[in-house]
């Protein structure tokens, strides 16, 4: 019988508006310490095959020297768990001490020679003491109660291990591989997730072992946030201690992609002080993962002392599910309508129908007609510096409203008013005003904004502690009964790209993953000094980043989607390469989900719900799936990308790229 629960106690963080990060029990990992007082911790995992010594070992002190204070690496058999002594002792020899954890998946065995060796371990309790096979199972209450006995026969023996050894272990729920019996008593649900994890935690418990780690990764963000959100309230409601928490996004991919995707996951639980370790999972080197995972982390080295931001008495979310708030259509925002890309290139003066590639809208002179590709925005915003050429029809001008007063044609732009300029002048237009509004001035708006259905406010804060401070202003205005589409405005000054990145996903994607937010808009900071070619390329990373982190936080599909497994010593192929091939072929299949897996372990499950699949299932060998159902088998690495396309051909969703002009 599948258990759905109706949670009544939404508390999963100590506030939602003041940067507090949960307590948690310290847990001694070697010589690191996760949890309790301790600073957060970047972990990583190597790709060579565990049974490589010397090629371990060597990615390893790569990864120590990017800044991984915990490396995992995978113990598929007894052989590799034993050959982690080895990787352990050449490590030492040569001066680095970095704790191991040994990563297990369906071999219990491999997992009790790995307690005596290294310093964690990480078990997958869908997998631990189950084998998965897409089985529907009728459980009674004693017959479930039965399965739990035999899990606990098989797992004692690794607590008394881990005990004598001083050994700490992770459970690690991954939502992509729960057991037949999770499935079929709590469903595909973050709930499902939850209990897997408990059922483990339980026998631990009772048997006074408590070095334990928790994690609960997916690799659809809203699905992931929702996990641990509910793991913290039933820790707390079960009395349970509080453990510390591993995050991580898995099979975020690579690129952009990959670090958008990341951060709008780990992002999301850091902002409302969850985590005590984070790992970022991309298809790339290792050494690649631990800097992007400490760029996230460091934000909050300066959070603490931040403005204060009114405390919310009557939240009306459901942190434990998606649902998006309601708004009213206005012009193309809100109601049915995916959430919006507005472009900031205001401090572009003068820009070109040429330079306009940089926002996806394309000029072909010869033809003297507009091209749009899948990253086309909806609006740009361009303040005092109004277009001066026709713009194609899938794109349309936002202007400052001062700027807007003095132009001919007011019906083909539209005006962006400020709070005082809103609330002073009658010159509105006809069908659509924006209205910048900072957080501050909520409280304010909120009377002339009653019974307008002509406005859409572009909401900004310039609060440290950002996210929180915007979720609070939408929290306002909800429950004020404010109705109106809002689009999430977020700006950066003097930073790179990849922070760019990383923070826009955090506050942007956090307040989507709750289903706030009809559009995105990240404002454009003038640099001193910085030039026109540079001013365009931001404009560029802006927009992409700005569909990157609506697509991340499944609000609106794009582009093709790669679920692609960060490699491990288990992968059967070079997952970068073929991640690159697979991409170049299909790169075109808007809003396609294809799963590409190095091994079986994160084979069909772990690839959740992507619509096709391609995973490594023995040396030159792939299986291809559609959905999580075998379409072929044992298909040679050198014919499986043509068979996938024609998997993809024959499921309906194959387009021919364009030819490039």
């Amino acid at each position: 019988m599948e258990v759905k629960e109706t949670i009544a106690n939404t508390k999963y963080c100590n506030s939602l508006t003041s940067y507090s990060r949960r307590k948690t029990i310290p847990v001694k990992i070697g010589n690191v310490w996760v949890g309790g007082d301790n600073p957060i911790v970047v972990q990583s995992m190597t790709t060579k095959d565990t049974m490589d010594t010397e090629g371990s070992i060597a990615e390893c002190i790569r990864m120590i020297q990017s800044g991984c204070e915990l490396i995992r690496i995978t113990a598929p058999s007894i052989k590799e768990a034993e050959n982690l002594r080895n990787i352990k002792d050449g490590l030492a020899k040569k001066g680095y001490y970095v704790p191991l954890v040994a990563d297990i998946h369906f071999t219990p065995n491999a997992a009790e020679i790995a307690a005596g060796i290294v310093e964690k371990v990480r078990i997958n309790p869908g997998n631990y003491a189950d084998k998965k096979k897409f089985e529907v199972i009728e459980y009674t209450d004693e017959s479930y109660q039965e399965e739990l006995e035999r899990i606990r026969e098989r797992f004692l023996p690794l607590i008394k291990i881990c005990k004598e050894h001083g050994t700490a272990m992770r459970i690690g729920t991954n939502h992509g591989s729960l057991s037949d019996r999770i499935m079929s008593r709590y469903g595909d649900t973050p709930l499902g997730m939850v209990e897997s994890a408990l059922e483990f935690l339980r026998i631990c418990e009772e048997e006074n072992y408590h070095d334990i780690v928790i994690s609960m990764k997916s690799s659809n963000t809203q699905v992931m946030v929702q996990a641990y959100r509910l793991l913290v309230q039933k820790l707390d409601e079960g009395g349970f201690k509080p453990y510390p928490l591993h995050l991580g996004v898995t099979e975020a991919g690579d690129g952009e992609d990959g670090r958008v995707k990341s951060a709008v996951g780990i992002g999301t639980l850091l902002e409302d002080g969850l985590g005590d370790t984070v790992r970022v999972s991309l298809t790339e080197d290792p050494e690649f993962e631990a800097p992007v995972a400490r760029a996230l982390i460091d934000r909050y080295s300066k959070r603490p002392g931040h403005a204060d931001i009114k405390a919310i008495e009557d939240y009306p979310l459901n942190p434990f599910e998606y649902n998006k708030r309601h708004s009213l259509e206005v012009y193309n925002f809100g109601g049915a309508n995916v959430p919006r890309v507005i472009t900031d290139i205001s401090k572009v003066e003068n820009i070109t129908k040429k330079e306009l590639k940089h926002v996806g809208h394309f000029y072909l002179p010869e033809l003297d007609k507009w091209k749009m590709n899948d990253q086309g925005c909806d609006f740009v915003y361009s303040g005092s510096n109004p277009i001066s050429f026709m713009l194609p029809n899938g794109l349309k001008e936002i202007v400052d409203w001062k700027f807007w007063m003095e132009l001919s044609d007011q019906n083909n732009k539209f005006p962006a008013f400020t709070l005082e300029e809103f609330l002073a002048t009658k010159n509105y237009h006809s069908e659509l005003n924006i209205l910048k509004l900072k957080d501050v001035e909520v409280m304010e708006a909120i009377g002339a904004l009653e019974g307008r259905k002509d406005v859409v406010i572009i909401l900004h804060s310039d609060n440290k502690h950002n996210m929180p401070a915007l979720r609070r202003a939408y929290i306002a205005l909800i429950n004020a009964g404010i109705q109106l589409p809002i689009v999430t405005e977020a700006g950066y000054m003097e930073q790179d790209a990849d922070q760019t990145m990383l923070y826009a996903a955090t506050d942007l994607g956090g307040l989507l993953i709750d289903g706030l937010g009809d559009g995105v808009m990240l404002g454009l900071e003038e640099k001193e000094q910085e030039d026109r070619k540079a001013m365009l390329e931001t404009v560029k990373l802006h927009n992409s980043v700005s569909f990157g982190v609506l697509q991340a936080a499944r609000t609106r599909m794009s582009k093709t989607e790669y679920i692609s497994c960060p490699s491990c010593g288990r992968t059967l192929f070079d997952l970068q390469e073929t991640t690159a091939m697979i991409r170049k072929r299909t790169d075109h299949l808007k809003g396609v989900k294809i799963g590409i897996m190095g091994c079986i372990v994160n084979g069909p499950g772990e690839m959740a719900d992507a619509d096709y699949g391609y995973v490594g299932s023995g040396k030159g060998k792939i299986t291809l799936y559609k959905g999580k159902e075998v379409v072929k088998r044992s298909v040679p690495s050198e014919n499986a990308v043509d068979e996938l396309i024609n998997i993809i051909r024959e499921g309906g969703q194959w387009i021919e790229p364009e030819a490039v002009e």
